[in-house]
């Protein structure tokens, strides 16, 4: 019987120990929002309120009950930090209620607090976790050229505790990816994450995929990116393309647009609902598949382009919570004879045909001066030589005529020396 006795008086204890205590409660908080530490107790009269944070009282609230209904209350910070800050719900605490709220939580709220109430029933005691967190308000990722290449980079700003990042691409390559990732905290302790992942060559379709995940659980968060360059000719129809990776679901799509001026607004459609909404002049120069795009082909139709007005960059970004893929299209549309792009462009062909046109006049003037040279290297008759053979050639006309008469040379003339002879 004494064994019997001894366990039934050591289970006694441990109910009466643990009647007023309630398990230990963790809360998250967010950081420059409200925090709600929870604390109930059994109702009584003259409550006071105590709350510790690592065994060190930083808020009292008490309460006396009155003559004629009437009762005085008085609060009390313990703590600096909490000045200003923290209360509790006069109106509730009748009703068992100490809960003690933190407006602009911070980093420096963390810790194990403690509620001790004191009643006319008797004492409770209980236990909050609190841990605080900035979770991630957005991922965003760009193509970069500052470092002298183009590399991808992931930016996360005012996120607390350091979360974990990782990458990878679709489809999936064989290539080893070393991203960079670095981690500042401000004065506030909140982190500024900086990942780069240096962009694969040979490898232009490939879809860049940066993911988020939070320390203190919750959903990652992914961002996507893919960049090209495509050419169209004016007047002619181009379909530029857009395609979601499979993990998103029935994305929302936005496509806008932008150049030397703002940035503007093409379309959006929402894959749920099917709605459509288009900005003029938009609307009557591209054209959206609706029924492809659930299905991840946001491809968008660009139907009678012009040159000065379409050429640029556009930009097709799928969106769901948490998750977000790009797609940034450079598009060039070219002129009616393969001309350049846009009207403001200075053209040069005035260059090349001044070029043929001096190359053609040293041309000809090369051709008349090779005829020239090669009329004089021509051979011509020697006027010393013709005389020589014209005189030997007149001696035998004259023999024929006279051939016993003997040549008289000095004579002007065949009739003066023929007298000399007969004399």
């Amino acid at each position: 019987m004494s064994a019997i006795q001894s366990w039934a008086c050591f289970l006694l204890w441990i109910g009466l120990a643990t009647q007023d205590k309630t398990p230990d409660v963790i809360v998250t908080c967010v950081v420059s929002e409200e925090c709600v530490l929870p604390c109930s107790f059994q109702p009584g009269s003259k409550e006071t309120i105590e709350w510790f944070r690592q065994d060190v009282m930083v808020y009292k609230f008490e309460r006396e009950d009155g003559d004629g209904g009437n009762s005085s209350e008085e609060e009390h910070f313990e703590n600096e930090q909490f000045a200003g800050r923290a209360s509790v719900f006069p109106d509730l605490i009748s009703r068992g209620n100490a809960t003690l709220t933190v407006q602009r939580s911070g980093l420096k709220d963390r810790g194990t607090y403690k509620c001790r109430v004191h009643t006319s029933q008797g004492e409770h005691n209980a236990k909050v976790i609190v841990k605080v967190e900035a979770p991630i308000r957005g991922l965003f990722l760009e193509l970069s050229r500052l470092s002298g290449y183009e590399e991808m980079k992931c930016t996360v700003r005012d996120i607390f505790p350091a979360p974990r990042v990782t990458w990878e691409t679709e489809p999936p390559t064989f290539e080893d990816l070393r991203p960079v990732t670095r981690m500042l905290a401000d004065k506030l302790g909140l982190y500024t994450v900086d990942s780069r992942l240096k962009r694969l060559n040979g490898q232009p379709d490939l879809i860049y995929i940066c993911k988020v995940t939070p320390s203190y659980g919750g959903p990652a968060w992914t961002s996507s990116l893919r960049e090209k360059a495509i050419r169209g000719a004016q007047g002619r129809d181009l379909t530029i393309p857009c395609s979601a990776p499979p993990y998103l679901n029935k994305p929302f799509l936005h496509w806008s647009f932008s150049n030397s001026k703002d940035p503007s607004h093409i379309l959006s459609y929402d894959s749920r609902s099917g709605d459509s909404v288009s900005s003029p002049p938009w609307d009557s120069h591209v054209e959206l598949d609706g029924f492809r795009v659930p299905f991840g082909d946001g491809s968008l139709r660009l139907m009678d382009p012009k040159p000065s007005e379409h050429t640029g960059s556009y930009t097709c970004v799928f969106s769901l919570p948490h998750n977000t893929h790009t797609e940034r299209t450079d598009v060039t549309i070219d002129g009616p004879a393969g001309g350049r792009s846009t009207a403001e462009e200075p053209s040069y062909w005035w260059v090349v045909g001044l070029v043929i046109a001096v190359l053609a006049v040293a041309l000809v003037g090369v051709l008349a001066y090779l005829k020239v040279k090669g009329r004089s290297s021509k051979p011509r008759d020697d006027p010393e030589e013709a005389t020589e053979l014209h005189l030997v050639k007149e001696p035998k006309a004259d023999g024929n005529l006279n051939e016993s008469g003997p040549l008289t040379v000095g004579g002007t003339n065949g009739q003066s020396g023929l007298q000399t002879a007969l004399s």
